[in-house]
Parts: structure tokens; sequence; C-alpha cells
């Protein structure tokens, strides 16, 4: 396998962990930090608003882990590349978001 699939799995999983917080407080009906805010990054959207840039990321993840490459979860490198993204995505979101939630 080409190492460019495994690149794309490791960057689906960063999309698919991007995606949980704000589908979870877009649906919880929570104003939540988005690109979108005022500041970026720092400022609140509304629920929808995350919502919406949720599914996007899903979106993206779904494009980068099943469309390239030939994803196998049963493939104990393809999961654990998808891991290693999803893990220090959760890390980095975690360490930025807990700045604003007091969660650091």
């Amino acid at each position: 396998m080409h190492w460019t699939n495994y690149l794309a799995y490791f960057f689906g999983g960063a999309f698919l962990a991007n995606s949980l917080p704000h589908i979870g407080n877009g649906i919880s009906g929570r104003p939540f930090q988005s690109p979108f805010a005022k500041p970026p990054g720092k400022g609140l959207s509304s629920s929808t608003v995350n919502v919406l840039w949720g599914f996007f990321n899903l979106a993206v993840a779904y494009l980068l882990i099943y469309h390239v490459g030939s994803f196998n979860l049963q493939n104990w490198q393809h999961a654990l590349t998808l891991g290693a993204g999803m893990l220090i995505m959760s890390v980095m979101l975690a360490r930025g978001f807990g700045r604003f939630h007091g969660g650091l």
C-alpha cells in the first residue's frame, strides 16, 4: 500500500475526532467554538453552525478513510493509523478547548 493512503487514514481520524465535539455540543443546543466565530476558534458559534461544521468534518473523514485506498478496519496497520490521527487530534482539541472550558 502506498504511504499516501496511510496519510489519508491519519487525517481521516483527525477529522473524525474533530467532528465529535461540534456535533455533540450542537445537538445539545450549546454554542461552541468554531472557525466561523469571531474571533475564529475562540468565540462561540451557534449550535446549528456547530452541527453543520461537525457533519462537514464527518464527511471529509469518510472521504479520506473510505475513498482513498482500500481501508480495512481489521488490518491493524490501517486501524492503528486511523487511531493515531484520532488520538493526536483529540489531545490537541482537549488542550485547545480546555482553555475555554476549564479542562486543562
